[in-house]
C-alpha cells in the first residue's frame, strides 16, 4: 500500500503571531499585523510598510554560537520548528537520525546577514566578512542548521519557487515519507525586509506603495495596489500514518493531493500571467487527491494584489470550478506576503481551521475589482467536507496546488 502522510505538529512564528494559538487569535479577530518596516531604515523606498514578527527574540530558540552564524530568517526557522516538534509531541534530537529529514523552501536567504557583511566589506575600515558570510546568506543554510541542531539526517532538501515553495516543500515530504522515511520536517520561512532584498523586490514593479497598513494590500479589491512583504512562515512535522498513530500523535490532517507546474513563458506584466497553467495545478491536485471539485470546503488562494494578476487567479479558479467557486479566505492582508512562508502559513492556516472547527472569514475584499468575484467568506462557518485547497505561484511562472483533508474533530468534551 502506499504509505499516507499526515501532520501532527504545527509551528508557526509570523507576524500574526508566534505559536498557532497567537497566529489563530488573530485569524479569527481579523486584526492587521502590517505596519511600518522597523528592520531598516525605509525612508527612502515608495514601499515603506511590511508584516514583520514583532518583539521576535532568537535567545529563547537559539544559542549564541547559532546567532552569531545564522542570519534572521534562519533564528525564524529554528522557532518555528522548535515549536512544530514540541506541538508533535517530538524530542528536539531524533532518536532515529535517518529516520528524520528536513525540506524547507527558500527565497531570499540570509539577506540582512549577507548585507552587513557587504557593507563592512566595502564601507568599513577592515574591508572584511565574518567567516560565516559564506555559509549565512545560503538559500539551504536553514536546512543545514536544522538537520545539525536536531540530527535530521534522513534525506533532505531545499525547493526553491518562491511562493510556490511552501507547497512545494509539503508535497515532497510526501514523496519522502513514500519511500520510507517516517518523519519529515517541512514548510518554509522568510525574511525579504534589507534594502537590498526590498529593492529586488520593488524591481519587479508589484509592491504596494500605499503608506497606510489598513489599505496597503487589498487582493481582489479595486482598490489593489500591490503586495506588502513580510517575514515569518509556518513549519510541519509530517509523518507516516502508521508511525504518527504508533505512537497515539494528535493528527491535524492528511497531505492527499499535490501539483506544481509552470507557465513556460515570460509574464505580460500588463496581462498578468496566463491561467492555464495555474488551473491545471489545481486540477490536477484535486485529481491525484480523488477530489470532486465541489467537494471542496474552503479555497485558500495566492492573493497577490496585483490587479492583472488577482483577474488572472480568479479566472483560474473559475475554469476549475465553475461560475460559483467554494468559499474562498485570505489572511495574508493581516499579515503581508511572506513569499514562500505565507503559502506555508497558508496551509497551517487551514489545518488550524479544520481542527478547531470553524472556516475563518476572509480579510477582504471589501469591494471585489471587476473578474475577481468570487464566493469570499464573510462570516465564520463550521467545515462540511474538512477538504482544503491552497494554491500558491511563484515568481517567473512557478504554480502549485496543495489539497488538505483535516481529521475528524475530538469529541465533545476533549480538547
Amino acid at each position: 500500500m502506499t504509505a499516507r502522510a499526515v501532520v501532527t505538529g504545527i509551528g508557526v512564528v509570523a507576524p500574526s503571531g508566534v505559536g498557532t494559538d497567537a497566529h489563530w487569535a488573530t485569524v479569527l479577530a481579523g486584526t492587521r499585523r502590517t505596519g511600518p518596516i522597523t528592520l531598516f531604515d525605509p525612508a527612502r523606498y515608495p514601499t515603506r510598510v511590511a508584516g514583520e514578527v514583532v518583539d521576535f527574540d532568537p535567545a529563547g530558540f537559539t544559542d549564541p554560537r547559532q546567532r552569531v552564524q545564522t542570519d534572521r530568517w534562519t533564528h525564524l526557522g529554528f522557532a518555528a520548528t522548535r515549536l512544530a516538534l514540541a506541538d508533535a509531541g517530538l524530542p528536539e534530537v531524533s532518536p532515529d537520525p535517518y529516520g528524520w529529514a528536513v525540506t524547507l523552501a527558500s527565497s531570499s536567504g540570509g539577506n540582512l546577514f549577507g548585507q552587513r557583511e557587504l557593507q563592512r566589506l566595502w564601507g568599513g575600515p577592515t574591508r572584511t566578512v565574518g567567516a560565516y558570510q559564506s555559509i549565512a546568506w545560503f538559500y539551504a543554510a536553514s536546512v543545514g542548521q536544522l538537520s545539525i541542531r536536531h540530527q535530521f539526517k534522513g534525506p533532505s532538501g531545499v525547493t526553491v519557487s518562491e511562493s510556490a515553495g511552501g507547497l512545494d516543500s509539503l508535497a515532497h515530504a510526501v514523496r519522502t515519507i513514500r519511500r520510507g522515511t517516517p518523519v519529515v520536517v517541512a514548510g518554509a520561512t522568510e525574511c525579504p525586509l534589507s534594502p537590498y532584498a526590498l529593492a529586488c523586490q520593488l524591481r519587479s514593479g508589484l509592491l504596494s506603495d500605499v503608506a497606510d497598513p489598513e489599505r496597503a494590500y487589498r487582493p481582489f479589491d479595486a482598490a489593489a495596489s500591490g503586495y506588502v512583504p513580510a517575514e515569518g512562515g509556518a513549519v510541519f512535522v509530517v509523518e507516516e500514518l502508521g508511525h504518527a498513530l504508533g505512537r497515539g500523535a494528535r493528527i491535524y490532517g492528511e497531505i492527499t493531493g499535490w501539483a506544481a507546474t509552470h507557465d513556460a513563458a515570460p509574464t505580460d506584466p500588463e496581462a498578468g500571467p496566463d491561467p492555464t497553467h495555474y488551473a491545471r495545478a489545481l486540477r490536477l491536485a484535486l485529481d491525484r487527491a480523488a477530489v470532486r471539485p465541489h467537494d471542496v470546503d474552503v479555497i485558500w488562494p495566492d492573493a497577490l494584489g496585483v490587479p492583472a494578476y488577482d483577474r488572472a487567479e480568479a479566472s483560474a479558479l473559475r475554469t476549475v470550478f465553475g461560475d460559483r467557486t467554494p468559499p474562498v479566505t485570505t489572511q495574508k492582508p493581516l499579515t503581508g506576503r511572506a513569499h514562500q512562508g505565507g503559502s506555508a502559513l497558508d496551509a497551517a492556516t487551514a489545518l488550524l481551521a479544520f481542527q478547531r472547527g470553524v472556516l475563518p472569514v476572509s480579510a477582504g475584499p471589501d469591494d471585489p475589482a471587476p473578474g475577481c468575484e468570487l464566493t469570499f467568506l464573510r462570516e465564520p462557518r463550521r467545515p462540511r467536507s474538512r477538504i482544503a485547497l491552497v494554491g500558491a505561484r511563484g515568481f517567473d511562472g512557478f504554480n502549485s496546488a496543495l489539497v488538505l483533508r483535516g481529521a475528524a474533530p475530538p469529541p465533545t468534551g476533549e480538547g
